[in-house]
């Protein structure tokens, strides 16, 4: 695994991943981007297109570790842009997308080109937006937006500073505007990658490798639509060090994979989103909640409910923890922490939600959950942890290898 730090829409995100791991996949599966849509994985149809450093690139082909440094926005990233706000009313206008699959892809590029066309009028829409593929629309409502929002003239032309930012990745958007042949510069057909400056020390805290955490998960049972669990896992630190973060519902939300709160906790209230993904099955659970804690006993209970609109699932529960001494091989100090965690899942969602694969899902959640936590104490001014990826194809074969290990040990009267 390879430490990157980086920015995404305007945060600052440190994370590990693999060096094979595609920007896409990164965006998708580990900060929950699912604006950014997979089609071909070989840089031909364009629906991943998202902006590098000013420049639009093709995220499939674009290696994550090459971007560390770099500044990504995502079509999640541009709510607040003139220019992509106009390009989104023409394309509704002018039926510039039907089955949707194409289009952030394709705003992006077209964001891109209204820029690209205030420089020079002359670049014809189709030909710059042949690299983006739509089996849909027939392209002429497209390329009708596009040119409507370009005779608006939202964009000035650019400054001589525009492509001051360093080369990232190996699809650097536009080409850069070839120099004017001089006796000591000839020209060249493409610029040279700038050198990449030193990197300056974060202000924000080093990145920090994650090391493992043990998690064990107890049997689960099934009580008048109650399905209930317990977790356990041991930090090494601290029970005080540790009842500081996680008496907190604020700082250590962004520990769990997949949640994110609305706001501050108000009287003891909670508003957020759990984002959930377990291979082909995308959920987005919008709720409320509430939490107490005894300081004295270092415990905690919150209670949650919420619903996915997209699919009519509804999922309510309660997690509550404590914190207890013990004792690590390596550590001074250590903190037990017990988890139990109790929930009801109605709609089409219930009958994976009773799967004997959720033992192995949670115990990988929990893990994640625990090495965030980890993380976080180890650096308190560390960078933002990226949420680690709740659900995807990769969690969800981890869990059915898991399962079928523990089949063929049972089969082989070696485990039970």
């Amino acid at each position: 695994m390879t430490t990157i730090t980086l920015e995404v829409n305007g945060r600052e995100i440190t994370a590990d991943v693999s060096p094979r791991t595609h920007l896409a996949d990164f965006l998708r599966e580990q900060l929950l981007l699912t604006g950014t849509h997979i089609g071909c994985e070989h840089g031909v149809c364009g629906a991943c297109t998202v902006e590098m450093n000013g420049a639009i690139v093709r995220s499939c082909i674009t290696f994550a570790v090459a971007c560390d440094g770099a500044k990504i926005r995502t079509i999640e990233g541009f709510d607040e842009d003139p220019v992509m706000t106009r390009l989104r009313g023409a394309f509704s206008a002018e039926h510039a997308l039907q089955c949707g699959y194409c289009t952030p892809g394709m705003l992006v590029a077209a964001r891109d080109l209204v820029h690209r066309k205030a420089e020079n009028p002359a670049l014809d829409t189709r030909v710059e937006m042949s690299g983006n593929l739509c089996r849909c629309t027939g392209y002429s409502g497209i390329v009708q937006a596009i040119d409507t929002v370009v005779s608006e003239n939202l964009v000035a032309p650019p400054s001589a500073e525009a492509n001051s930012e360093p080369w990232f990745g190996p699809a650097p958007g536009p080409s850069a505007k070839t120099a004017t042949p001089t006796a000591s510069a000839p020209a060249s057909p493409r610029p040279a990658p700038a050198a990449k400056k030193p990197a300056a020390p974060k202000t924000s805290g080093p990145a920090i490798a994650r090391r493992p955490i043990k998690v064990e998960v107890g049997d689960l049972t099934v009580a008048d639509g109650v399905t209930q669990f317990t977790e356990s896992f041991t930090l090494a630190h601290p029970v005080a060090t540790v009842w500081e973060l996680m008496r907190d519902p604020e700082k250590i939300a962004p520990c769990m994979p997949g949640l994110v709160l609305d706001g501050p906790p108000e009287n003891g209230a909670l508003a957020g989103r759990m984002e959930v993904k377990i291979g082909p099955i995308t959920a987005g659970f919008s709720g409320s909640g509430s939490f107490r804690r005894d300081d004295d006993a270092h415990a905690m209970a919150l209670e949650a409910r919420g619903n996915d609109r997209k699919s009519g699932s509804r999922v309510s529960g309660e997690i509550s923890y404590r914190l207890t001494p013990a004792s690590l091989p390596d550590a001074a100090e250590a903190t037990r922490v017990d988890c139990t965690i109790a929930y009801t899942l109605q709609g089409p969602l219930a009958q994976f939600g009773r799967s004997d694969i959720v033992k192995d899902l949670v115990g990988r959640i929990g893990e994640a959950f625990a090495q965030n936590v980890d993380i976080r104490l180890r650096a308190p001014d560390a960078a933002m942890i990226a949420p680690a990826k709740l659900g995807g194809v990769s969690l969800l074969l981890g869990a059915l290898g898991a399962s079928l290990r523990r089949a063929i040990l049972r089969l082989l009267g070696r485990g039970s």
